[in-house]
């Protein structure tokens, strides 16, 4: 290396974000995920001997994933190949299988081959990566985001290893915060930068488990603040909230975080907690969800864990997808407000929704029996004739307008699918029916 590649690489450094230069260099400079690098644990074991599996690393934004895969590549004796899914290809890997496989014939010297973001490559691009992980030509070191369970292949996620990494805690955040503060070499220690307490309390909170976000939040603020007679830069909380501008949602339409929110929501409905169901909503608005997708996931709600317990309660989800639909966002958020707090305070029944499983049940299980002739209707002199309609009972002919007789084919007389509950509007319903049908109601 001449001086002058010496001297750009160090202005590369120099330049670089803070963020990627507090990147930690050592293992003991690594913050948080003490449950899978722990010293006892089984990835901190194969690191330490240089056996390591093919593994997924998993988890949120800003939780150490790219750096864990850095302090690999400088510990271990096998060859480090990182690559980026964003800008390789299958060409690109299948150049790094080509050197790998001469690599380990020549010199029996492995290969580690790191995706960063392995959930935006294909099938066919993590299809090109199986065979080689299979022969043992590399190990597989994949970074991401996204669920794997969703994101990568089967075969491929049954040949590694999953490690969940968790956000991290604000006592973390803070831990590497302080750091950046006081690393005169690589962070803001030079510039003599201060941090009020509530300013770092407000960092780390809105931050929410990210050290990226907070350490360029950090940066943003220390460049925006002049010094004083003394040198010193204080940060204030002013300045930080400036430099933060709005928490960014942990939060993906198309991934694992719409799915938990969605499900998160319907339980806190289901299970009559206007105030977890708002929060969910919330969370959901903020992100920037398909207000149409809440607003179906109501109707859904009314019919089948609401249901007859209040009958208004479809309505009222139906009125609300309406209202959404004409209104748009934001002023939509409203009536999606008003429907979530009736229905999470409404009573709930999901009778009718069972009572249609069990009778598809039959439907599929039992033979299907023809319509009984008195339930036909006689359309033609030849239908009558044959018996269609025979013995039918006009309802509106009886006293009440009702009049008891068979609806069900033979096989299925007395079978009942319809079991109401004894709430809300539903406990009206079952005194009609037993009025009607004595114990059989």
């Amino acid at each position: 290396m001449t001086l002058f590649d010496h001297h750009r690489r160090q202005r590369a450094r120099e330049d670089a974000p803070l963020a990627e230069r507090m990147r930690p260099r050592t293992f003991d400079e690594f913050v948080g995920q003490e449950h899978i690098l722990g010293p006892d644990r089984v990835l901190r074991r194969a690191i330490a001997v240089d056996r390591l599996p093919s593994l997924i690393l998993w988890g949120p934004p800003g939780s150490g994933k790219t750096t864990l895969a850095r302090l690999l590549a400088g510990v271990t004796q096998a060859h480090f190949e990182p690559v980026s899914a964003v800008t390789s290809g299958v060409a690109d890997l299948r150049r790094i299988v080509a050197e790998a496989r001469d690599r380990l014939g020549m010199n029996g010297q492995r290969t580690i081959l790191f995706v960063d973001e392995i959930h935006r490559f294909n099938k066919a691009q993590q299809d090109v990566i199986l065979p080689h992980v299979e022969d043992g030509t590399i190990t597989f070191v994949g970074a991401t985001t996204e669920n794997p369970s969703f994101e990568v292949i089967s075969p491929l996620l049954s040949r590694s290893r999953v490690f969940t990494l968790k956000a991290l805690t604000a006592e973390q955040v803070a831990v590497i915060v302080q750091r950046a503060l006081a690393d005169t070499e690589r962070g803001l220690g030079k510039l003599q930068v201060s941090l009020a307490p509530e300013a770092l309390e407000h960092l780390v909170n809105i931050a929410n488990g990210d050290a990226r976000i907070a350490l360029n939040a950090l940066e943003t603020a220390a460049a925006a603040t002049g010094p004083d007679p003394q040198g010193q830069r204080a940060i204030g909380l002013e300045t930080i909230s400036d430099a933060l501008q709005r928490r960014s949602p942990l939060y993906d339409r198309a991934g694992e975080s719409h799915y938990d929110t969605i499900s998160a929501f319907i339980k806190s409905v289901r299970g009559s907690s206007p105030d977890g169901a708002l929060y969910w909503l919330a969370r959901m608005i903020e992100a920037g969800e398909d207000p149409l997708f809440i607003a179906r996931r109501l109707v859904i709600l009314a019919a089948e864990d609401i249901g007859l317990a209040e009958p208004q309660a479809l309505a009222v989800a139906v009125a609300a997808q309406q209202a959404v639909h004409f209104l748009g966002m934001p002023e939509g958020r409203i009536p999606l407000a008003e429907a979530t707090v009736y229905l999470a305070t409404a009573p709930k029944s999901n009778t009718a929704y069972m009572a249609l499983e069990r009778a598809l049940a039959d439907v599929r299980q039992l033979p299907n029996e023809p319509v009984p002739l008195h339930l036909r209707n006689a359309v033609t002199g030849m239908m009558k004739d044959l018996g269609y309609g025979k013995g039918y009972r006009y309802a509106h002919d009886f006293p009440g307008h009702f009049v008891e007789q068979e609806f069900l084919p033979p096989s299925l007389k007395d079978r009942r699918y319809y079991q109401p509950s004894t709430e809300g509007a539903e406990a009206m319903i079952g005194e009609r029916l037993r009025k009607w049908w004595g114990e059989r109601g």
